[in-house]
């Protein structure tokens, strides 16, 4: 989030919070009583008493894939935190140890870490530790963005200084197209609808706290207190990377000064990469070479990633700022450990019924589930050297595999979710010919499209380049799109010539 705010300014708080607001709000009106209701102890349960095995065992499949990569990011993550602020220098240097170890080290040892207290405390353990991780980075965050504000001349300029730095960057096309009236008319309601409720309503990784609660009025709360303190998330976490962008940028300087008759030159020597960058957000770095990367006109372009940390670093003292890292290295910690649980969940409840029948042993249940943790976080590891691999060198920020993977995933599931809760008429055929078709769809989009100043291949265009879009907020938009109509009509087409279940076998449904 503090990538997007240095990379796109305060507006895409409209992306992270005024979408999900009102898909949270959705999920527990309307949605959470049918998820508890129906007895399901996980998503793609309801979709497997809802449309029978094979569209459950579909959405299980793309979700545990979906999980791991996300996991993946979230290590890749913090391991390059963990770099970045420089905390484990010391004791690889005080051992001789390579520097080039210090990702793999930081991916290991986080890894083992949330292993660790997922396999003593499972999802309660979690539960606590993001409620505990909301307070922390509330307190550490809060007096940071004041400072900032301070420091850049108020809320005005932040605005301001980002679009700035959208005329002289890679982002210029993205923002293009956010400030243009129509499309941002278009990605509000795309934002809000398709892709934010897709996630909100039907990521289990998200929604699994609200379905372990006691009793159906607690779960529809949950999602409820949710969204009001989302509301309050753009200020705390998208605004610190508007402002590390606006902020001046640091460079090498020599103060000589005369004392007594003594002459001193003070020297401060700023690493090349935060020289090169825009504000506090330091340039790319090629890995060979050691240079700061730039783009076809000469200018940097900007580890994003890197926003909150900078600011971290930058504006809080050193007990704040303790507190501070503790939170970042926690929250990204947390999305492994949801990850984690949730996938442990699905392989038992939902892909291990598949091969051994629904009547399991709960001991053998619970063994497998542990085991179950343990590899996916091991994939996880694989993953985040995978995304390591690719991120600085291909990624501008970590938010485009997010945002492409919620595209090609979460978007064209909402429509079978819409479909199987709010209409009597679509069947098990439908549903399983549409969730795969809107996979299909959305996939053969990417590779006829490309984001512009992008290069074929894993930002698209891997069929033919078709169509150029200003940036991949727009060809994602456009992906999520294509995806849930896709998804509408096949499984509406195919429905209309199959049979429908009764309205005894839907009761609760």
């Amino acid at each position: 989030m503090g990538a997007a705010g240095a990379q796109y300014g305060f507006k895409m708080a409209l992306f992270f919070s005024l979408g999900a607001v009102p898909a949270l709000v959705f999920v527990g009106v309307y949605m959470m009583p049918l998820y508890y209701g129906s007895g399901a102890r996980t998503v793609p349960e309801y979709l497997g008493l809802r449309f029978g095995r094979k569209t459950r065992l579909l959405h299980a499949g793309t979700f545990v894939a979906m999980t791991i990569a996300c996991g993946g990011i979230a290590l890749c993550l913090v391991a390059r935190v963990i770099q970045a602020l420089h905390i484990l220098d010391r004791i690889f240097f005080a051992y001789g140890l390579p520097r080039q170890g210090m990702f793999t080290f930081c991916v290991v040892l986080v890894a083992a870490l949330v292993l660790a207290y997922v396999l003593l405390a499972g999802l309660a353990g979690t539960m606590v530790n993001q409620t505990l991780q909301f307070f922390v980075i509330a307190a550490s965050f809060v007096p940071m963005v004041f400072v900032g504000l301070g420091n850049i001349g108020g809320f005005g300029k932040v605005e301001e200084m980002a679009g700035a730095q959208a005329s002289v960057s890679l982002a210029a096309g993205h923002q293009a197209f956010l400030m243009r009236p129509i499309p941002a008319a278009l990605l509000a309601l795309t934002v809000g609808f398709v892709l934010s409720a897709g996630r909100w309503s039907t990521d289990f990784r998200l929604i699994q706290n609200a379905m372990a609660a006691k009793t159906q009025g607690s779960a529809r709360r949950i999602p409820l207190f949710a969204a009001a303190v989302r509301l309050a998330l753009p200020f705390i976490l998208i605004l610190p990377g508007a402002i590390a962008i606006g902020l001046p940028t640091p460079q090498s300087s020599t103060v000589v000064r005369n004392e007594n008759g003594a002459i001193y030159h003070e020297i401060t020597v700023v690493p090349p990469d935060a020289a090169a960058g825009q504000g506090l957000v330091p340039a790319r770095v090629d890995t060979a070479t050691g240079k700061p990367l730039v783009d076809g006109t000469g200018h940097a372009l900007l580890n994003y990633d890197r926003a909150t940390p900078a600011m971290l670093m930058e504006m809080l003292p050193g007990g704040l700022l303790g507190l501070g890292l503790a939170a970042l290295l926690a929250s990204l910690m947390s999305g492994l450990a949801s990850g984690a649980t949730a996938a442990a969940a699905v392989i038992v409840t939902d892909v291990l019924p598949a091969f051994v029948g629904e009547n399991q042993n709960e001991r053998r249940a619970i063994v497998v589930g542990r085991w179950a943790m343990a590899g996916a976080i091991l994939l996880s590891v694989g993953a985040a050297f995978a995304i390591s691999e690719f991120h600085l060198s291909i990624f501008d920020s970590i938010l485009y595999p997010l945002a492409l993977g919620a595209a090609l995933v979460t978007a064209p599931q909402l429509a079978t979710f819409l479909l199987g809760m709010f209409t009597r008429r679509a069947t098990a055929h439908g549903a399983f010919a549409g969730l795969a078709s809107g996979f299909v769809a959305a996939l053969l989009l990417h590779g006829l499209t490309l984001p512009a100043d992008a290069e074929r291949g894993l930002h698209g265009g891997w069929i033919a380049v078709v169509n150029r879009y200003p940036g991949f907020i727009a060809q994602c938009v456009s992906m999520a799109l294509v995806g849930f109509v896709a998804n509408s009509i096949v499984t509406l087409a195919v429905s209309a010539t199959t049979q429908a279940k009764t309205e005894k076998e839907l009761k609760g449904l």
